[in-house]
């Protein structure tokens, strides 16, 4: 390797997509919640276009692309690259740029993070387990898994719940391969080698049902949402006053007559305005 050679790799480095997420740090950091470290974000988002070339080459097609799905992590507080925001490459007009897809465990987490809940179970049914869920007469699902099966066959259906902080069960949503199915159709690049939908199939039919879910549970951005309602109604209480005018402004003689007053004219023996 020649020096020009290393001199370019280095240009290349100090002027990539890395570089690029360094840059827009203090942008990502006005976004995220208290509780995520803007460094540690950073890093994160760094190291996984480093470890992957197919997603640094996406990140160099389509810069705007990249920090799109950045910042929309950011805003949700979840960390890209692992299955709470996936970062997947995918080709759009015939070239590879970066698609941020949330993941299931990302969904569980904001349910978790607006205090709501106690506990989220999301599961997968396949074709050897038993379950049995009746609305209206069972409160959970029913589920039963023989852990001993060296083949529990393929998946048939997925269920989420949540147990709420006062002990009540949430509504349970169940959803079986066709309602999956359907999901992944609406799902931008799904067919792609590179989507989630085909590397992690059994992660994203719980991401489908935990996203279910969030329609039944509080999540972190309702809450948040609200904290924020509460806050401007607590301030806008607090207000002072504003000082109201209910005429005009005295003349600079404070002894003077006032504008619009009557007084008295002794040299006409009348009054006038």
């Amino acid at each position: 390797m020649t020096d020009q050679t290393i001199s370019n790799a280095v240009a290349v480095r100090e002027n990539g997509p890395g570089a690029l997420i360094q840059q827009y740090k203090a942008d990502l950091a006005q976004v995220m919640p208290s509780h995520v470290k803007p460094d540690t974000f950073v890093r994160l988002a760094v190291g996984v276009l480093r470890r992957d070339k197919n997603l640094a080459l996406a990140a160099s097609n389509n810069p705007v692309a990249l920090m799109g799905a950045l910042m929309d992590a950011a805003q949700l507080g979840l960390t890209p690259g692992t299955e709470q925001f996936y970062l997947v490459p995918r080709k759009s007009r015939g070239r590879l740029e970066i698609q941020g897809i949330r993941g299931y465990q990302g969904e569980i987490e904001l349910i978790y993070r607006a205090g709501a809940v106690s506990s989220v179970i999301v599961e997968v049914v396949r074709q050897a387990d038993v379950f049995r869920y009746s609305p209206g007469r069972d409160e959970r699902p029913h589920h039963d898994i023989d852990w001993d099966a060296s083949d529990r066959g393929p998946l048939r259906l997925v269920y989420a719940y949540a147990v709420m902080k006062d002990g009540a069960t949430s509504k349970v949503v169940v959803l079986n391969r066709a309602q999956v199915e359907a999901a992944k159709a609406l799902s931008q690049g799904s067919d792609s080698p590179y989507s989630p939908w085909q590397k992690h199939e059994e992660a994203m039919w719980m991401k489908t049902a935990a996203h279910r879910l969030t329609k039944w549970v509080p999540t972190s951005a309702e809450y948040m949402r609200e904290q924020l309602r509460a806050h401007a109604e607590v301030a806008a209480e607090q207000r002072p006053a504003q000082a109201v005018h209910s005429g005009p402004d005295r003349l600079d003689d404070e002894d003077g007559p006032i504008v619009a007053e009557f007084v008295d004219d002794e040299a006409e023996g009348g009054v006038r305005a």
